[in-house]
């Protein structure tokens, strides 16, 4: 294989890029991110390696949750702490339910890039460049807005910058303790048929840490039960940005790519001949390949190799996006394969992008019912094969909006005018992420003692 550098990618063809007018413009700001500090850091990228490491053998959870795309004009702490929140008690839901450790990762602090279906979107007689992402330009339906301009990395990696900052502060500064759970509830959540369930949970886990004060052991002197690991994650799409973010660690000589801890390769990307695959394969990153209906068995296992050839734990994710109705035609066959080849993999399911329809009223959205159907698809698929599923990708936010129709709150065609306000693909609010947690918090349990009993009978 040929030697790999940080701008080896360009040697490559490369699928949904925006093309600048101003190419020097943009090498100009490009030059000057190369000089801003990581966002992330080599040692925190590898811990996240040996956690997800435990996720291949079934002693763990990957939970991946966060905006479908990240905007500037919604950027603002309460947002970030809402979502925080959720992700809080989807994984306490998880944890407790399933008696695993779960790792948080959010697609947050960087996914703004977003690939489209159309290079252009038409409104009436008038047809524009389509919107591809606040990082590369805006959603407003204009000449002006719709154009380009490189300027607006200055404004992703600073939001960036900040996110990671407030999270950072809300993971080890108390925020996350567990004495404090009952604080991470939302207030309209607090409504909604899943506070009760919540509630006597938040009980149950007051009881077992008044049990253990009493026996000496509290968030005072055991910093696990007063803080938690908190990673970042997006889609690696725009690769000029991901270039002049790829540093050397000076500790190993090896390449991080310091925009994010764990970056993903896309569905309409994935292509072995692709830049995207070229750049991934060169940094230590844990990554993720989306795997959908179009996915080629063997390109995936040469996709794995060429970007992780020690076949390491931890390393590679693949996230199955089949479609409720698809699962069981397209993910029994890949499960095979994988196997077959010895390649090491986490097993996630995304169960969103497989389920986007156009509703009567015309907004794209997302039944709730077709997302539950496709995980508990995802699980019965693996248990049939003897396989672990050990993660969830979804997109959802702390915000209380009407995206995603179905769930326990019954939103309907007609509510979702009211609070639809994604910038790109419909998400689950907090109530229905929250439910998901528990509609399939026993089905991973079931799967975690089945894989390991497998693994167990294997070794």
């Amino acid at each position: 294989m040929k030697k790999w550098k940080t701008n080896s990618w360009r040697n490559y063809s490369v699928k949904h890029n925006p093309k600048y007018e101003n190419e020097k413009e943009l090498n100009n700001v490009l030059g000057k991110i190369r000089k801003f500090p990581p966002l992330v850091f080599a040692g925190e990228t590898r811990h996240l390696k040996e956690q997800l490491a435990n996720v291949v053998d079934g002693k763990a959870f990957l939970l991946q949750g966060g905006d479908c795309a990240e905007s500037f004009a919604e950027f603002n702490a309460d947002n970030i702490r809402d979502t925080f929140k959720v992700i809080l008690q989807m994984s306490l839901v998880l944890t407790y339910s399933a008696s695993l450790p779960v790792i948080k990762v959010g697609r947050i602090a960087g996914q703004f890039s977003k690939p489209r279906t159309s290079p252009t979107e038409k409104k009436g007689n008038k047809e524009l460049p389509s919107y591809l992402g606040d990082n590369i330009n805006g959603i407003e339906f204009s000449e002006k807005a719709r154009k380009p301009d490189p300027k607006r990395l200055f404004n992703a990696y600073s939001q960036a910058a900040s996110t990671l900052n407030l999270i950072r502060a809300f993971c080890h500064g108390g925020f996350a303790d567990l004495k404090n759970v009952h604080l991470w509830n939302l207030g309209y959540l607090k409504k909604s048929p899943q506070a009760k369930k919540f509630k006597d949970l938040q009980d149950k886990i007051a009881d077992a840490l008044a049990f253990m004060d009493a026996c000496g052991i509290n968030s005072e002197f055991n910093r696990r039960l007063k803080t938690v690991n908190f990673w970042t994650s997006h889609e690696a799409l725009l690769l000029p940005f991901e270039e002049s973010m790829t540093r050397i660690d000076t500790t190993t000589g090896e390449y991080h790519d310091t925009s994010a801890h764990f970056v993903w390769i896309g569905d309409r990307t994935r292509q072995l001949e692709n830049g995207h695959v070229e750049f991934c394969r060169g940094i230590e990153n844990p990554i993720g390949i989306k795997c959908g209906p179009t996915t080629k068995h063997e390109e995936i296992v040469e996709i794995a190799n060429a970007i992780n050839p020690k076949n390491k734990k931890g390393k590679i994710t693949l996230i199955s996006r089949f479609g409720h109705e698809n699962v069981e035609k397209f993910l029994p066959k890949l499960i095979r394969t994988i196997k077959k080849e010895g390649v090491h993999v986490i097993w996630s399911c995304d169960p969103m992008h497989g389920n986007t329809i156009k509703s009567p009223s015309g907004f794209k959205t997302r039944p709730f019912n077709n997302i539950l159907k496709e995980v508990k698809n995802f699980f019965a698929v693996h248990q049939s094969e003897g396989s672990y599923a050990g993660g969830l990708h979804i997109e959802m936010t702390g915000q209380n909006v009407t995206e995603c129709t179905g769930g326990a709150q019954k939103i309907s065609d007609q509510d979702l005018s009211s609070r639809y306000h994604t910038h790109c693909d419909p998400r689950l609010n907090a109530n229905q992420a929250l439910e998901l947690a528990f509609l399939i918090s026993d089905e991973i349990k079931k799967n975690s003692i089945y894989a390991r009993s497998g693994i167990r009978a294997v070794s």
